[in-house]
């Protein structure tokens, strides 16, 4: 299984308009790294998460999702992606989750979101990848608009990196 999506995160014709704020890539990155090292600050977040022994170029986390625990590794690329890996969780096939900042044209920035099952899907959980790709989809999307507001007000400047 793969899904793949793209969120325009930086728009010229928008930019020109003055309808969207623009950002450079050192500011998006800022707020991806932030979803690696705080993510439990995101609305749909983990309650709690824990960094262990964050370095600069991969974190191992563990994630607390009420009595749910995870965990994963993530690596980092600066300013360019994120590749987040999860160990297996029960039978599920784990999906890694690649986010990269690219730049198609100039001032148009945009998110690529990469979805890959690690193993083979059973037949029943297939069944599911409709609704995961629209929860994904919805997910990406608000956490774009939760890092927007943020780096609009300010908040991102006073993050921890």
């Amino acid at each position: 299984m793969r899904f793949e999506h793209l969120i325009e995160i930086n728009s010229p014709a928008a930019a020109l308009q003055g309808v969207m704020d623009t950002f450079t890539r050192e500011q998006w990155w800022r707020g991806l790294r932030l979803k690696v090292m705080s993510p439990e600050r995101f609305d749909n977040g983990p309650q709690r998460a824990v960094c262990i022994s964050p370095q600069a170029d991969q974190v191992q986390r563990t994630l607390h999702f009420g009595e749910h625990v995870l965990h994963d590794v993530v690596q980092l690329t600066p300013q360019e992606r994120l590749v987040f890996t999860p160990q297996a969780h029960g039978e599920l096939a784990p999906i890694r989750l690649t986010v990269s900042i690219e730049e198609p044209q100039p001032h148009q920035m945009v998110l690529r979101f990469v979805y890959e099952a690690l193993g083979e899907q059973s037949a029943e959980e297939a069944s599911f990848n409709g609704y995961r790709h629209s929860a994904w989809l919805h997910a990406d999307r608000d956490m774009v608009s939760q890092l927007r507001e943020w780096l609009g007000n300010g908040e991102l400047s006073r993050a921890v990196n």
